[in-house]
């Protein structure tokens, strides 16, 4: 083994024998919720405020068909589920890259178009009736925005929108109702979205993104990052975690999966953590690779735990 994979292996064990240690039960750890398509109605849309959410968000969640299978395709999939699927699975916040050409992209790669992703949210909304979700949607690096891009989102999913206003994180989910979406537009070159407007700038999604293979950095960084955030009852933005780490250029192995399963697995040791370190209550956006069942658990039992006033 050389000198890359002795460190790597290192770092796994460290954070199994920390797993080993302090376990991995938190306030709602044992909670499942009885339909995941439905969670947060599942909570009482009248009890949940949005603040008090754990949102389980999955990173750059088109990428289920991107590039050639068996192929490119191993290199920049980061989910293997359509977007309506993460959707139904539970997922409440999506990453979403495009290009000049409103198709979504994963750097150089490029897949479906925008309107898959439209599509697939408005089916999802017009199945459910209290489920709040948060689009994320930028311009990926190395492109250009696509022209007349906030007219066309507008124009796809107006009444669904809900506006940028600091006194939504304070509202319960039945105040908000019937609007359902908190879409971010992150352009690079044109104007952002002023406050008021139906869309929000990217002052109200902030995150301290780590680009590293190493699965102890990246832990320990989110620690650190989360630590240094105000509590969510007084914050008014949102603030992500990734639970991910990401292949490097000088790197055998730069296939996205096996790569971020080394920390992929960490979800509810990070939580864990989070009440450990007494920063659990700035927990918020936990977002992932790959996502499943677990891990829309672990943030579903923390909210649900926060409701009920255990955590």
């Amino acid at each position: 083994m050389g000198a890359d994979g002795s460190k790597l292996a290192n770092e796994e064990n460290t954070l199994r024998e920390l797993e080993k240690s302090c376990g991995c039960n938190f306030p709602g750890s044992d909670y499942h919720p009885a339909d995941r398509k439905n969670w947060i109605s599942g909570l009482n849309p009248e009890k949940v405020h949005l603040n008090k959410i754990v949102w389980p968000g999955t990173h750059n969640s088109g990428t289920n068909e991107i590039g050639v299978f068996l192929i490119s395709r191993p290199f920049a999939e980061c989910q293997s589920l359509s977007i309506y699927e993460q959707l139904v699975l539970g997922t409440r916040l999506l990453d979403i890259r495009v290009n000049e050409n409103r198709e979504v992209c994963h750097g150089i790669l490029a897949t479906y178009g925008i309107d898959v992703v439209i599509n697939d949210v408005k089916r999802f909304i017009s199945e459910t009736q209290s489920e709040i979700i948060i689009l994320e949607i930028r311009t990926e690096f190395g492109h250009n925005d696509p022209p007349e891009f906030e007219k066309y989102l507008e124009q796809h999913l107006r009444d669904h929108l809900i506006h940028q206003d600091d006194r939504v994180f304070h509202k319960t989910v039945a105040e908000i109702l019937p609007k359902r979406i908190i879409c971010f537009w992150k352009p690079r070159n044109s104007d952002t979205p002023n406050p008021g407007s139906p869309f929000w700038s990217s002052g109200y999604l902030k995150d301290d993104w780590i680009d590293t293979n190493l699965p102890v950095r990246k832990f320990e960084s989110n620690l650190n990052c989360l630590s240094q955030q105000p509590p969510v009852s007084s914050r008014r933005y949102f603030y992500k975690v990734e639970n991910t780490v990401t292949p490097q250029g000088d790197q055998l192995d730069l296939y996205v999966k096996p790569v971020t399963h080394r920390i992929h697995w960490c979800r509810r040791l990070f939580i864990t953590q989070c009440f450990l370190k007494n920063i659990a209550d700035r927990l918020q956006v936990f977002s992932t690779d790959f996502i499943d069942e677990d891990f829309v658990d672990a943030c579903v039992g923390l909210t649900w735990a926060r409701i009920e006033g255990k955590a």
